[in-house]
């Protein structure tokens, strides 16, 4: 499948309306807790089993944006949609039969494998194209899109709800509302497919950078560089920050005033989930487009530093003060999000858009790794205090102290971020190196990866 060209005189803020498509759908995957009661009770699971499908969705999530951002980048946005919907899609379909038939293990199937390898294509699928269309502005524009992953639980969630009441939490009705999420999302993410442009020039707005201005790198020597892996800390620091609290929000906030005067109601706790979403979803789109303004390391200092004085305050007055614990948390949930929104800008920055969509698939482990490592931490240690009699928010005070540690890990690592050497750009292409490129005999894989650079303007044009 070609890349669609833009025709002359195409909105590039028309391309936004299709990633938030993609993203809005694909972002289902934080209300997957809806369907954990009803599943436990029509199949028997145990908590830990009807986890299992989201747990392998996001570790699918992973691999599949590591192993095909190159393919991505290749074959261009419609095509990545294309197969992100045909993938998340059928893992809803597989997921309807599987709970009809009553055999989870088409749910896991499904839902975790299949659907979880369209969250990856389809999480990535318009990072590059986004950079390329905003080259004044990368950070607000791929802040729009990822901001739809973060609130499309905000959607999903009630919408999710009103079917199993509807339909019925048996098996019957969990397949029905599985089966009416596969089909109305395939419908949704088609426009996205239909929509999405690549533009004709390398200049897709007047008077701003060139999008091949600058240094390019390759995939395959971005992970050789040190900047790469800082700014794998970088996220996985500050993705195990705010899913710490993410995951265990609202027992943590039922806990740490339980014994107070003023205790959380499971209906109060329920709403600062929705508050810390809203959070979530704001911090992409908010921060993400201030990293345009006042550069994107100084942005990430603002998420690391700050957010390790934000855990500090909630360890040391959270349980005193209501209103300071919630500040905290919405303040540190803002900057989990704003961070997955930045990194792709910041990718752009370093290794230029040549291949930044592969670059960004494989930073995203960084994303699987945070999403084991930060529930394990908080979880852990609060059945390992309160085994030893401890209540209240004395089950999460090392918890506290360890994400602060890990957020001043992530600080340092962003202060080693430098430019990239020059060892590492791919050379300007030469016309012997493009001529020969395409038979692919006689070019170096150096001069193939310059004459693809070259080719990126007149494969537009």
């Amino acid at each position: 499948m070609s890349p669609p060209v833009a025709p002359p005189g195409w909105s590039r803020w028309l391309v936004p309306p299709a990633a938030l498509s993609v993203h809005l759908s694909i972002g289902q995957a934080y209300a997957w807790s809806v369907f954990k009661p009803p599943l436990e009770s029509a199949l028997g699971l145990s908590g830990t089993q009807s986890a299992l499908p989201f747990q392998l969705g996001i570790v699918m999530l992973g691999l599949s944006a590591a192993f095909g951002g190159t393919l991505v980048e290749r074959n261009g946005p419609r095509w990545a949609m294309t197969v992100a919907l045909i993938c998340f899609s059928s893992g809803f379909l597989l997921s309807a039969l599987g709970a009809a038939t009553e055999q989870y293990w088409l749910i896991v199937l499904g839902y975790g494998f299949v659907g979880g390898i369209g969250l990856g294509i389809g999480y990535i699928s318009p990072v590059s194209t986004l950079i390329k269309w905003f080259p004044d502005r990368p950070g607000m524009a791929t802040g729009i899109a990822i901001m739809g992953f973060g609130g499309g639980a905000l959607i999903a969630s009630p919408w999710s709800a009103q079917m199993l009441e509807s339909f019925g939490s048996d098996s019957k009705g969990i397949a029905l509302a599985f089966l009416v999420h596969g089909l109305t999302y395939a419908v949704f993410m088609t426009l996205g497919v239909l929509l999405v442009r690549v533009p004709r020039t390398e200049k897709p707005v007047e008077g701003a950078p060139s999008i091949l201005a600058g240094p390019q790198v390759s995939a395959r020597q971005a992970v050789r560089t040190p900047q790469f892996w800082c700014l794998w800390v970088v996220l996985c620091m500050n993705v195990t920050a705010g899913i710490g609290i993410l995951e265990k929000a609202a027992p943590m906030i039922t806990d740490f005033f339980r014994d107070t005067s003023t205790p959380v109601s499971v209906t109060a706790a329920a709403g600062f989930v929705a508050l810390l979403s809203a959070a979530n979803m704001a911090g992409r789109i908010g921060w993400s487009s201030t990293s345009d303004l006042i550069g994107r390391k100084n942005i990430y200092r603002v998420y690391l530093g700050v957010g390790a004085v934000m855990y500090a305050l909630i360890a040391l007055f959270g349980d005193s003060s209501k209103p300071l614990f919630i500040l905290c948390a919405l303040v540190i949930l803002s900057f989990y999000g704003g961070g997955f929104a930045t990194i792709p800008a910041y990718l752009k920055d370093l290794f230029g858009t040549y291949q930044v969509g592969a670059i960004h698939g494989r930073l995203l482990t960084a994303w699987s790794t945070a999403g084991v490592l930060g529930p394990l931490i908080v979880n852990w240690i609060a059945d390992r205090q309160e085994e030893a009699g401890r209540s209240g928010a004395a089950l999460y005070g090392l918890s506290f102290v360890i994400m602060i540690g890990l957020l001043v890990v992530g600080f340092v690592a962003n202060e080693f971020v430098r430019p990239v050497d020059a060892r590492h750009h791919i050379p300007a292409p030469s016309a012997t190196s493009v001529a020969s490129s395409p038979s692919g005999n006689s070019a170096t894989p150096s001069e193939k990866e310059s004459a693809d650079v070259q080719r990126q303007q007149p494969e537009s044009a």
